[in-house]
């Protein structure tokens, strides 16, 4: 059983910042007082002022190196890292017409939390047998909607699959996997993710998201479906579960019990990477799920199982979206205290989440569930 934890970060990732405007809109004249980005710094600082009160006592913090121009290659394409690297020594701004911008910092933030994924990865695959820290890369900014040729959705560099492709690489590192299992539970389709392993069979994609589809037909263009299974080699190997609006504890177990456990036991990866974007709860102002504090809890507490059962407890974590900063700790609380089997009692709140204050769409949820396990049947022992 993991007993403590080591964070993979350093503090030049609080220097990106995207531009300001109505919330991750440009400014409007009819919004006197712009607001800052959802992916403020300030995300990022609650969690760690979550896990040095709650876990402090058994954390170590590692300042990772920046990843390597080779390291990024892996996923993508150099036209597109000289392009990032241009366009923040000209200043930043927003990428085009999207919701998505840099400032001066944002490529050397985006090397820096890549190397942390990445770095997570490699001690995970070196602990192996579960009982070592649990590698936790608190990555800022976020990666899975990073493509190889184009950043979406407050993405620049894909951590996940860094991570990934530097696990899978025959480089000389100390354990190489030959296969991956990446578990995205982010509120949004992990879609530059898909992207990156859409024609291979080494590695797993599966992604349970809210059915938000294209959100922009150049920057976005995947949809996430259940139609979206991979291509060539690569056929059945992305498992997409999209959910209705409100899916809250109860549907995100049974998209454990249903689909992500029987299909990633059957491919038997070597080490499991999760994209952790707790963004699926209650309050978070890019979701429309209901997922609490519990719910997280009983999802760490499953990856961690999941781990322990098919990679020798290969695990690491990577952190991916959640946009209401108070809401995050509480849900991110949740993961570790799943993750780690301790529940922490807060003064004030006890074991509860202040945010709870939805009932979950029961019906609905389990037919579209039981749609994603028609279509996933074909490949996975899914039920």
């Amino acid at each position: 059983m993991t007993s403590d934890i080591t964070v993979y970060w350093d503090d030049r990732m609080l220097d990106h910042e995207p531009p300001t405007g109505a919330s991750k809109y440009p400014d409007t004249p009819i919004v006197a007082a712009p607001e800052v980005h959802p992916d403020r710094r300030e995300r990022v600082e609650n969690i760690r002022a979550m896990i040095d009160h709650a876990f402090g006592d058994v954390t170590e913090t590692v300042s990772p190196a920046s990843a390597s121009r080779a390291a990024l290659k892996r996923v993508h394409d150099p036209e597109y890292l000289d392009w990032i690297e241009a366009f923040c020594a000209d200043g930043g701004g927003r990428i085009g017409d999207t919701t998505t911008g840099m400032n001066e910092h944002t490529a050397d933030a985006a090397r820096v939390s890549a190397g942390a994924a990445i770095e997570a990865a490699s001690a995970a695959l070196v602990n192996g047998d579960g009982d070592d820290a649990l590698p936790y890369a608190l990555c800022r900014p976020s990666g899975h909607h990073a493509q190889p040729d184009r950043a979406d959705g407050f993405c620049f560099l894909n951590n996940a699959a860094l991570a990934a492709e530097a696990a899978l690489a025959d480089d000389g590192a100390d354990v190489v996997a030959d296969r991956v299992a990446i578990v995205d539970w982010d509120v949004h389709h992990g879609n530059g993710t898909q992207e990156a392993f859409f024609d291979r069979d080494d590695v797993l994609f599966v992604s349970a998201h809210n059915d938000h589809g294209s959100w922009h037909p150049k920057y976005h263009p995947q949809e996430g479906s259940i139609e979206e299974v991979g291509t060539e080699n690569g056929e059945g190997y992305t498992v997409n579960v999209p959910l209705p609006p409100g899916t809250g504890n109860r549907g995100y177990e049974s998209v454990f019990d249903r689909i992500v456990e029987p299909a990633v036991a059957e491919f038997d990866p070597n080490l499991v990477i999760v994209s952790a974007g707790q963004d699926a709860g209650p309050a978070d102002m890019n979701g429309r799920n209901i997922v609490t504090r519990a719910g997280f809890r009983e999802l760490g507490a499953r990856v961690r199982r999941l781990a322990d059962e098919t990679a020798d407890g290969a695990l690491a974590l990577i952190q991916e979206g959640g946009y209401q900063p108070s809401h995050l700790s509480f849900a991110t609380l949740g993961v570790f205290e799943g993750i780690l089997n301790h529940t922490v009692d807060l003064e004030q709140y006890g074991t509860d989440d202040p945010f709870e204050f939805l009932d979950e769409p029961t019906g609905l949820v389990d037919d579209w569930i039981d749609e994603a396990v028609e279509r996933h049947r074909e490949y996975w022992p899914v039920e």
